[in-house]
């Protein structure tokens, strides 16, 4: 693992597109103590984790450091020294942080300090004891990203666009209920589907994330929302007609999993 994925991942993780851990996951067991500067696999967080939320740790930092967009903090456990990384954040050693231990990986090395670490969390909730963010909406759901109900995902705090009143199909179009349901049979073909913007991410894998609603499915299992990629962009709140490609039981990896996308969509607005 090296810088460049890691700014993949944790960009991911910021903007609320994945969670640090599969739902109902833990990182691995517990490991001996290790010395100064190895990094532990902490199996007994300071604080319970709920279900479907990474566990949390608290300790002293003894060593931090910046590198890029990232401050890498070495904390003092009772499971162990754990190493984590996050967006730059204000901390000194002997500060008293607390962090959820999303995203682990092993045999990371970061190319801007020349380091290798035998393992590291990449996470979204550090800060100093008792002032950790919330947790962002939603983990893995089985339609896509994290969430909640919906299979979208987005920013942590951001406002969604509601779709109010049914969209009619584009001519010779489909619905997003309709893409769903015929999914399997309509692998490989190419759709048109007619909705709102509901959710839109920029360039993360080097393309755009977009979710449109058009008032048919179901919210309670994700059914209700589609997502699109392409290279074009458009704005929450926006009614697009997009034209690509299904795609079925889609793993991008680094957590981007789908049951269905429409894929390299062309976009035209209504």
């Amino acid at each position: 693992m090296t810088d460049i994925r890691a700014t993949a991942l944790v960009a991911m993780l910021s903007l609320g597109l994945i969670g640090g851990c599969s739902k109902g996951a833990e990182p691995p067991a517990a490991a001996q103590a290790p010395g100064a500067g190895q990094p532990a696999q902490a199996s007994a967080p300071a604080e319970p984790a709920a279900a479907g939320q990474a566990p949390m740790v608290t300790g002293p930092v003894l060593e931090t450091m910046n590198a890029s967009n990232y401050t890498y903090v070495r904390v003092k456990t009772d499971a162990g020294d754990v190493w984590a990384a996050a967006g730059v954040f204000p901390v000194a050693v002997g500060d008293r942080v607390t962090l959820a231990l999303e995203m682990p990986m092993e045999n990371f090395r970061s190319e801007t300090l020349k380091r290798e670490f035998p393992l590291i969390y990449f996470t979204t909730r550090i800060g100093r004891e008792g002032e950790v963010p919330a947790a962002a909406s939603g983990m893995m759901s089985a339609h896509g990203m994290g969430g909640g109900a919906q299979a979208g995902g987005a920013p942590a705090g951001a406002a969604a666009a509601q779709v109010t009143e049914p969209i009619a199909p584009a001519p010779g179009g489909t619905t997003v209920a309709n893409v769903w349901a015929n999914r399997k049979a309509l692998a490989g073909k190419t759709v048109t589907v007619r909705g709102k913007v509901v959710r839109f991410n920029g360039g993360i894998l080097g393309r755009n994330w977009i979710h449109i609603q058009d008032g048919t499915g179901a919210a309670a299992d994700g059914t209700n929302d589609l997502l699109i990629t392409s290279d074009a962009a458009a704005k929450v709140g926006d009614v697009i007609t997009a034209t690509g490609t299904v795609a079925v039981d889609k793993d991008f990896t680094a957590g981007y999993a789908y049951a269905v996308l429409v894929e390299s969509a062309k976009i035209e607005q209504k």
